[in-house]
């Protein structure tokens, strides 16, 4: 656990030492009036509790009794979907234990939970018997979130904070924020999105509790989009100030709106904040936009544009021109972006999503410094220490700059991006060699499958493009320009081990290795088709039409072939040809066996397989020939 977090911690357990129902003046009479009978039992609790356990307890919050959370309440009964969560017995404390695990490594997840739930239920049970602990980790909360389970933020944002190092106020008070939001705007809303530091797990005492929204802006029709979404996020603004009323937590969310279609074009473009944004966030409401595409980013999928890549590249210059005409705080400020955006541009260059301005550096140091040996450690510290000034700036540490230090870091600026610019060629051109590379196997790969698919089983590499021009080019079944592009790819293979490799060569392998990858796929294809009607058996029975495909050992059988909603079986053959075992199967089960499957030369159908037919599709069935 890192100092900051831990000097968090302790501020947070400070402020939360004891249960003071004095600060509590939204709460009705009853409640406060059954607050004081249980405050000396929480107090001591919630000692033994994070004296025992500090390291993972994020919070504790006492949740309502059962007759406060009956259809009356805004967010209906007790959630009693929530796992080991139900309805609890007027008499009973339930209380809630919102515990850490972004660090336990010595145990699983699931084994933390269980350990702690056993000892925290001891410390309540000798307490008072009718204290009832319900152990919550956080990845399991966030995991709720991904698979659109809200109930545990529901039940959060009904409880009192009992104690807490930030976590519970930021879901309670973004829960509360969502419904209210979701109440007047739902047909708007596409993703309500916890981001930033907190679930980060880099918060400190003053970060702010970051929220996004994205509102659907395709159907827009009586106003603008740039209107829908001002309009919108006034109103949104609004209730955030409202609901900090409502929870007490005030001036500390932090609320971002976006329109659908500014997302999207921010994804295009790559913006750091929305990749960060994706990467972290933790969709308290989605509509099926968030979640994809943060899987989609998951597997490498949303990537930048060269164009945006060009233009993250090219943006220092244009802004260390616009530093010499200021000498004030704003110089600062351009000389953070002007070498920040470039930094992240060569992140991305290698390979990689953009990381955040407090990640840029780590990430520069441990692939260019320590990793590829590209760039000297100097240059590093010159991010790092641009990105300090910025900072003791925007919290009031520093009040002004002089003139010298403005120049220092101009001057550190040039010089960074000087050496920028030459790790920009360094990076071209490792990936346009690793590119040769990728395209040489990816060839050799597809063309070792075309000649095994000939009837060649072994085919050897330096044998291979021989094997290429005798079994498909002088028997007319490719044509000849098809293995001049392999051999230009294999002549650059050797060429890049040799290191004579030129960019020109690059370029014309890149190019003509596509056309030479899309014909063989399309061959495979045909070739793969044809194969595979000799494995069918077509009948029609009555009005309808059905199939069996016998795959090797195993026979899949189609029913109604023009039926969308297909209902499929399958069988084993057996030595004598007949089918036994019948199984119920899916397309997803055909599909992935057609996949797997070595097609055979030619298919035997034996005599009893007519019988089975007349079993399956009944005694007036009939077989197609030359369907």
């Amino acid at each position: 656990m890192s100092k900051r977090r831990e000097s968090y911690k302790e501020k947070s357990a400070k402020d939360n030492l004891a249960l003071d129902t004095k600060r509590l003046p939204a709460l009705s009479k009853e409640a406060k009036e059954r607050l004081e009978k249980v405050k000396g039992k929480l107090d001591r609790f919630q000692k033994e509790v994070t004296t025992k356990f500090d390291k993972y307890i994020m919070g504790i919050s006492l949740l309502p009794p059962k007759d406060m959370l009956q259809p009356k309440s805004p967010f209906g009964p007790y959630p009693s979907t929530v796992p080991g969560t139900q309805a609890p017995p007027a008499d009973e404390i339930n209380v809630l234990i919102l515990v850490d695990d972004s660090d336990s490594k010595s145990m699983l997840k699931y084994e933390l939970q269980q350990k702690l739930s056993t000892i925290i239920a001891k410390i309540a049970k000798d307490i008072d018997p009718k204290l009832v602990p319900d152990v919550v980790i956080l990845s399991e909360l966030w995991q709720n979130c991904y698979d659109g389970k809200y109930d545990l933020l529901k039940l959060i944002s009904l409880g009192y904070q009992v104690y807490d190092t930030g976590m519970l106020s930021a879901i309670k008070i973004a829960e509360i924020h969502k419904q209210m939001v979701l109440k007047k705007f739902e047909r708007y809303i596409v993703s309500y999105v916890l981001a930033g530091s907190l679930v980060q797990g880099k918060a400190t005492p003053e970060s702010d509790i970051d929220v996004f929204l994205v509102i659907d802006d395709t159907d827009v029709k009586k106003m603008t989009r740039a209107e829908l979404k001002d309009k919108l996020r006034a109103i949104i603004i609004g209730m955030g100030l409202e609901a900090g009323d409502i929870t007490g937590i005030r001036n500390k969310i932090n609320i971002q709106v976006y329109i659908l279609t500014d997302f999207w074009d921010n994804i295009k473009e790559a913006n750091p904040i929305i990749f960060t944004f994706l990467r972290d966030g933790i969709p308290f409401y989605d509509r099926g936009i968030f979640m994809p595409w943060k899987l989609l980013l998951k597997l490498g999928k949303v990537k930048p544009s060269p164009e945006a890549i060009d233009i993250f590249m090219h943006s220092g210059d244009q802004m260390l021109s616009r530093i010499r005409f200021k000498l004030d705080a704003i110089g600062m400020e351009d000389t953070f972006y002007a070498i920040l955006t470039p930094s992240q541009a060569a992140i991305m260059l290698y390979g990689l999503p953009p990381p955040t301005p407090k990640e840029t550096p780590d990430v520069m140091r441990d692939v260019f410094v320590k990793k590829e040996k590209l760039l000297e450690e100097e240059y590093v510290k010159i991010l790092e220490k641009n990105i300090q000034v910025r900072k003791d700036i925007e919290h009031g540490n520093v009040k002004n700059l002089s003139g010298a230090q403005i120049e220092e870091l101009i001057v550190n600026a040039e010089k960074y991006l000087k050496r920028l610019k030459k790790l920009f060629k360094q990076i071209d051109k490792i990936k346009e060699e690793e590119s040769v590379v990728q395209t040489y196997e990816s060839c050799i790969t597809i063309a070792r499958d075309v000649l095994k698919l000939e009837g060649m089983d072994d085919v050897k590499t330096k044998e291979l493009v021989d094997d290429f021009e005798h079994v498909l080019i002088s028997k007319g079944k490719v044509p000849e320009k098809y293995l001049r592009i392999l051999q230009q790819v294999v002549k650059a293979k050797a060429d890049y081990d040799s290191g004579k490799l030129t960019r020109s060569d690059i370029h014309n392998v890149q190019k003509n290795s596509k056309t030479l990858v899309k014909f063989l796929i399309e061959y495979i294809q045909r070739k793969r088709g044809k194969e595979l009607e000799k494995t069918k058996i077509r009948v029609k029975h009555g009005s309808k039409f059905g199939e069996v495909i016998l795959l090797g050992k195993e026979a899949f059988i189609i029913h109604d072939i023009d039926n969308e909603e297909k209902d499929i079986s399958k069988a084993e053959i057996d030595d004598k040809g007949a089918l036994k075992n019948f199984q119920k199967s899916s397309l997803e089960e055909l599909e992935k066996a057609l996949t797997k499957l070595e097609i055979p030369a030619k298919v035997f159908i034996k005599e009893p397989i007519f019988e089975n037919l007349r079993d399956i599709f009944g005694k007036d069935v009939e077989i197609l020939i030359n369907y």
